[in-house]
């Protein structure tokens, strides 16, 4: 780079991580939790099973934006055997999560379902 912009490059790539590494160790930095109400705590307990249902769901439905129209998908089925060990097994979501994405790879890399 050329001149004094070289500096204003680096200052700004200073002040992203700065900010960055601030605001994703807000919560680890206080020496004791914070004070929230019960509600609140139960339902932060919540919060990653929630995010995790917002990224796959869509993803699950839809292709292209529009929702499926073809049964043979290999996404419906790894959902049905992942919510059947999910029922069985209850509170094993590692396991639930292993059945779902190991039925996805061998319906889509063993039998070549889209």
């Amino acid at each position: 780079m050329h001149g004094g912009h070289g500096v204003y490059v680096w200052l700004a790539v200073g002040a992203l991580v700065v900010v960055t590494v601030l605001t994703r160790s807000f919560f680890l930095l206080p020496d004791s939790e914070p004070k929230l109400p019960g509600w609140l705590w139960r339902g932060l307990r919540h919060a990653p099973v929630a995010a995790l249902l917002a990224m796959v769901v869509p993803d699950v439905f839809l292709s292209n934006g529009r929702l499926l129209t073809d049964w043979h998908d290999a996404r419906l089925f790894a959902v049905g055997a992942a919510l059947a060990y999910y029922l069985v097994r209850r509170n094993d979501v590692a396991g639930t999560i292993l059945v779902g994405t190991g039925t996805l790879m061998l319906l889509r890399l063993g039998f070549g379902w889209p």
